[in-house]
């Protein structure tokens, strides 16, 4: 466990990376603290071009005029009363949680999806619920006692993004409230830990032999593809349907799916009516091959 967090807090540094983790740290700012030091991960290449592009995080910290650096070891070099912690990326060196409180920001409901894709893990499993823990820092990966834990449900239709988003705003109201009437003393938790692990590209292929509730949710979580005559072919979104339905409606081995947004090889998104007529797709011909 890190140190315990001060009765009073001023100077906070923050860790984070991605796009998640910029919400948290401009409603610090507009809270009135002092951020000394925002650490977030090395510039990355990415896109077409491979440009060297700054994390989200590292972004929002320069566009608000923070310091920012890519190195634990810069904490050393500041003061401050707290280090929060969103979706950084890193595991923390225990003697550095000797010396300094810390508190994490996650997207779960502790110890139920522990671990990189909290969110993507409470759709795919089909969880009716799910929150966020304002947790202490621990050795172990999200193995901290809790200060705060917030629930709400999970809609049938919600995608990622949409749930993620609700998720930030909900954790972020948590952290702000828990700056201004304390911490108090941490919980630990309760009951058998379920891990989340990274979603691997294989798992985004749909597998049509599923029900139709799983491939949406499946769908629900982004990235999700499958072969149209040989050829990939991304599903962004869709809704659980009857067989009589009107469009593109396709049968699995339990219950019907509409596809609604669709993206054939090397085609921009469209929606899937127009796709169709133009492919002159029929229901008797199937996806997957």
């Amino acid at each position: 466990m890190s140190a315990a967090p001060p009765d009073v807090i001023r100077r906070i540094v923050y860790l984070g990376t991605p796009g998640l983790a910029v919400r948290p740290l401009r409603a610090l700012v507009d809270a009135g603290y002092e951020i000394p030091l925002v650490v977030s991960r090395a510039d990355a290449r990415r896109g077409r071009g491979k440009q060297l592009l700054p994390s989200p995080v590292k972004a929002a910290a320069l566009e608000l005029g923070l310091p920012v650096a890519d190195r634990l070891a810069d904490l050393d070099q500041v003061e401050a009363d707290l280090v929060v912690v969103v979706a950084y990326g890193h595991l923390i060196p225990e003697a550095m949680l000797g010396r300094l409180a810390f508190v994490n920001l996650h997207f779960s409901l502790l110890p139920r999806w522990r671990g990189a894709a909290p969110v993507e893990r409470a759709i795919l499993a089909g969880d009716a619920t799910t929150g966020v823990c304002l947790m202490d820092l621990d050795i172990e990966l999200d193995t901290g006692a809790l200060y705060r834990r917030a629930e709400t449900p999970i809609c049938d239709d919600e995608t990622l993004d949409e749930l993620r988003g609700r998720l930030v705003e909900i954790g972020t109201d948590q952290l702000v409230r828990a700056l201004a009437d304390g911490f108090g003393d941490p919980e630990p938790q309760v009951g058998d830990p379920v891990y989340a692990a990274k979603i691997a590209a294989a798992e985004r292929k749909i597998d049509w032999s599923q029900s139709a509730v799983a491939i949406h949710r499946r769908v629900r979580v982004g990235g999700a593809f499958t072969t149209w005559n040989g050829k990939r072919f991304k599903i962004h979104r869709t809704r659980l349907a009857a067989a009589s339905d009107p469009g593109v409606v396709v049968s699995t081995p339990a219950g019907h799916l509409e596809l609604l947004d669709v993206q054939p090889e090397g085609k921009p998104r469209m929606d899937a009516a127009s796709w169709a007529n133009g492919a002159r797709w029929s229901a008797d011909q199937a996806f997957g091959s």
